[in-house]
């Protein structure tokens, strides 16, 4: 009888949707019976190339004791049970051959089958362009000669039939966990890691410590995309995200499509991104505003091109409660977002994502009627055809009433009655190798299934097309050697094609409009983030980010002026996470927080259209996709800008931020505020005020080292921590003494701001604010000032020598007094029989927000308004330096080998 079912399997073409008896009967009782067809003649109708997959035992459990469901957010997950096999081609009757076991098998073992193998892990299978060579990811199992192992890329050859891991040397190899590899058409090897080896070196350049940073929710390590040579030498780090960069795939225009998880500011999930393989051009791809579909948040990962060149993307859960899910097609040059068309396709003709194969697939259903998938692999012989990893709906039939104990349900097919009866349930999945065929819609099985076995990844061994050689940017030479690139703005009021200015660009940058000291956008800030490690490295409490944890650590560039018409073009350090932020002329934020992380590789010249808000799902952050810059630049070769000053002699196009670099030089960012006004004719425009706003000017430590307040640099960082930085100035004494020395005047903060006067009484602190440096009696591990400046607390009163709460009696709407009542509703009296009226405390407000300094305006403008008390007591350089710690986060802590160990 099995014989027969599987002769039947291998003959018959099974149509979409409806699975016969004999192949259910098959699943069911799990036997691998095959016949030998090896001498026979190729069927036409299975591909004659060797199919290689991986296979996986479900009774084998993790350390979560979960059995092979992956969780997308660990890539270093360790899912053990698994193995690579081969086939010669794709029929059920060639023989699966493991290949990985080999590699746990000792050379001079006499009897192979003899020797017993730990659970080990594979994923991420990818093959050659030429079809001859396999690579993939392998974790060992943990043994006492290997205690710690780590995932490794191994390669697999057709013509040599040997495996090799890709990097020899066992101390470079254990570096990280490396993930999934595929091959760069030159040969190099493209993948993730947790290595983030050039972050690294730039912890060493900082003065810090090497270690590989944790993802931005901090729960493991960030594992960032890397290249290395075929032999595993010359590894570079080409993606600086501070979250993972996974599933790396080489387009067919050269560029590498990978899935990023953004979480620069909270998480916004996993989108496509593109850029070239030496990490420049780097876009926003698709799916930024795409995550919830059918009421499911899903993640766009595992992307393969199709031989029409189109996107087949995984629609992924970040923790799935079961093996598999569906696939879509995505049109990444029609659409940036799931209804959002690109710039190229006015009105959205056709739709942003398909079903890649068949439409009853519900991933998001207690049963999907068309089954689940564990992967797609699309053919390349011109057919359309597809070998896949799939599970049918299967369903547990209820017992019949009476039944003994432990009596097996049956698996039956799934149908609209059946998934419809609250008494059948879902059965497990049972996933086995596939072949689809498009051209009569027919679906053919190459494997059988097994119980408690499942087939997770396949590629078929066949050549396919090199991809093209992607056109790389000019880089600018001098730059390459300091490790600078640059940011090149058209204009910070392009609104995804809108003018946002306050009165349009063109009358914006003419100085005879707007006088330049007239706008509200004069400075751009560059911050960068702080890589936190994890508590292997460095063990802290949360406590050290202070407030909120929202923005975890933040570090300074610096900063540079906007030019008129809203362009910028600055120098920015290479191979670093970077945003930006709009500033006032105060130095404070006035824009949202950049929400994703920037990079260039030294020489590039990054250019972007405009701005963003985090509400607009236009096209943002891919030039072809997002609508034309509204800044057409200077009117005429060799002229001047309207209104503007003669000697900034233009070319056709430039914005005035390129005119800047090429008249006056490339700007370089700065630690300080300064502006000096270029623009304004001197023959018919009074100039606007100079800014100079410089940390040479301030009394307490400075956030900057000595040698970059010397020679700003792309090492160089504005690194501000509360206790070093911020505390000083409340602490700075500030005052005015007569000639005999005599005291006259005394604004230092905490003279007044703390609970004891000069002769060490107790006082109520000036303002209800206590500044001083002691530990916080609610929070220790932070100084008083820190929490008096961010949480609310109560109003306090001296009363006989002792710091009270401010007590008041509490009225009703009528002004009547509320007196305290027990829990039916009587009074409760006091000794003398007198109802006792109820009282509550006097809120005070906090000084300052974690949002900004926007936010903080409470704590600002007692400095600012020349009618409040405290006017000009903080000099400008010491409010800039507030300022933009607030912008940042407000942050304890922005270094965390600052923090004080125990």
């Amino acid at each position: 009888m099995n014989a027969q079912l599987n002769m039947q399997i291998n003959t018959a073409k099974i149509r979409l949707g409806v699975v016969i008896v004999s192949t259910l009967a098959l699943f069911s009782c799990g036997e691998d019976v095959l016949p030998s067809e090896e001498n026979q003649a190729p069927d036409p109708v299975v591909v004659d190339v060797p199919v290689a997959f991986i296979k996986r035992d479900l009774t084998v459990v993790n350390e979560d004791n979960m059995a092979s469901v992956r969780d997308l957010s660990r890539p270093a997950q360790f899912v053990p049970g698994s193995a690579l096999y081969i086939k010669s081609r794709a029929s059920t009757s060639a023989e699966e051959r493991n290949l990985t076991d080999s590699l746990f098998i000792p050379a001079d073992v006499e009897d192979p089958t003899a020797v017993e193998i730990a659970p080990y892990d594979v994923k991420d299978l990818s093959a050659s362009y030429d079809g001859t060579r396999l690579i993939f990811a392998l974790r060992a199992p943990e043994t006492e000669e290997n205690p710690d192992p780590t995932w490794d890329i191994y390669e697999y050859s057709r013509e040599t039939d040997e495996i090799r891991r890709v990097i020899s040397s066992d101390i470079v190899a254990n570096a990280g966990d490396d993930t999934g590899p595929v091959y760069l058409p030159d040969g190099r090897i493209l993948f993730s890691s947790t290595r983030q080896r050039a972050n690294q070196a730039i912890l060493l350049d900082e003065g810090k410590p090497q270690y590989a940073g944790l993802e931005e929710g901090l729960d493991v390590q960030a594992s960032v995309l890397h290249v290395m040579n075929s032999d595993g030498s010359e590894i570079q780090q080409i993606s600086f995200n501070q979250s993972h960069d996974l599933d790396p795939i080489v387009a067919p225009n050269g560029k590498v499509v990978f899935s990023r998880w953004d979480q620069a500011v909270g998480d916004k999930g996993v989108h496509l991104y593109q850029m070239n393989s030496d990490g420049s051009d780097l876009e926003i791809l698709y799916g930024r505003h795409s995550h919830n579909q059918g009421g499911r948040e899903v993640q766009f990962t595992q992307t393969r091109i199709t031989p029409d060149e189109r996107m087949l993307v995984a629609l992924t859960e970040f923790e799935p409660e079961r093996l598999g899910g569906d696939f879509t097609i995505v049109d990444a040059q029609g659409f940036s977002d799931l209804d959002v068309p690109t710039i190229g396709n006015p009105g959205g003709s056709g739709a942003a994502q398909t079903q890649a194969l068949f439409d009853n697939v519900d991933a998001s259903a207690e049963f999907s009627l068309g089954g689940l998938f564990g992967t797609l692999y699309p053919l390349w012989d011109g057919t359309g055809r597809y070998i896949y990893t799939w599970s049918q709906c299967r369903a547990l039939e209820p017992l019949p009433e009476g039944s003994a104990e432990g009596t097996p349900q049956r698996v039956v097919p799934c149908s609209e009655e059946i998934i419809a009866d609250p008494a059948y349930s879902p059965a497990p999945p049972l996933f086995g190798l596939w072949f689809y065929d498009p051209n009569d819609n027919t679906q053919l099985p190459l494997t059988v299934p097994e119980e408690n076995v499942a087939y997770m990844e396949v590629v078929a061994m066949e050549s396919r097309p090199f991809p093209a050689n992607p056109e790389l940017p000019e880089l600018i030479p001098e730059l390459v050697d300091e490790n600078l690139g640059v940011v090149h703005i058209r204009s910070i009021y392009d609104f995804a094609g809108s003018d946002a200015s306050a009165q349009g660009i063109d009358a914006m940058a003419n100085p005879t409009l707007v006088p330049i000291n007239g706008r509200a956008e004069r400075f751009l800030r560059v911050i960068k983030s702080v890589s936190i490690p994890n508590e292997d490295t460095l063990e802290f409490d949360n406590s050290a980010f202070g407030r909120s944890r929202a923005n975890l650590m933040r570090e300074v560039l610096g900063y540079t002026p906007i030019q008129p018409d809203g362009s910028v073009m600055v120098t920015v350090p290479a191979n670093v996470p970077f945003a930006i932020t709009i500033l006032d002329e105060n130095g404070r934020r006035i824009s949202p927080q950049h929400n994703n992380w920037l990079q260039v590789i030294p020489g590039e010249v990054k250019t972007c259209n405009g701005c963003h808000t985090n509400g607009s799902t236009a096209p943002h952050g891919r030039m072809e996709a997002e609508a034309a810059s509204i800044n057409l630049g200077a009117p005429t070769n060799g002229g001047a800008f309207p209104g503007a000053n003669p000697a900034m002699f233009t070319d056709i196009g430039e914005t005035m931020a390129q005119t800047y670099a090429r008249v006056l030089g490339l700007p370089r960012l700065t630690p300080d505020l300064v502006f000096a006004d270029v623009w304004s004719d001197p023959a018919t425009t009074p100039l606007a005020p100079a800014i100079n706003v410089q940390y040479a000017d301030m009394g307490t430590p400075l956030p900057i080292s000595q040698a970059c307040a010397q020679n700003w640099t792309s090492l160089c960082r504005i690194e501000i921590n509360y206790p070093e930085h911020i505390q000083p100035i409340f602490e700075r004494v500030r005052q005015t003494l007569d000639s005999d020395g005599m005291l006259l005047t005394d604004n230092t903060c905490v003279s007044c701001h703390t609970n004891t006067d000069a002769e060490g009484m107790t006082q109520v602190p000036a303002g209800q604010l206590e500044l001083t440096a002691q530990a916080s009696l609610d929070d220790p591990d932070v100084m008083t000032s820190y929490r008096e400046l961010f949480f609310g607390d109560n109003a306090q009163e001296l009363v006989e020598g002792v710091l009270v709460d401010i007590l008041e009696l509490v009225f009703d709407e009528n002004g009547d007094p509320v007196f305290l009542r027990d829990e039916d509703g009587e009074l409760i009296l006091d000794p003398n029989g007198n109802p006792i009226q109820l009282t509550e405390t006097v809120p005070v407000q906090s000084t300052m927000r974690v949002r900004g300094a926007v936010a903080s305006d409470r704590f600002f403008e007692i400095f600012n308004n020349p009618e409040s008390s405290h006017y000009l007591w903080l000099e400008p350089v010491e409010q800039k330096l507030i300022a933009e710690w607030l912008d940042v986060g407000a942050q304890y802590y922005n270094n965390p080998f600052a923090i004080p160990q125990n």
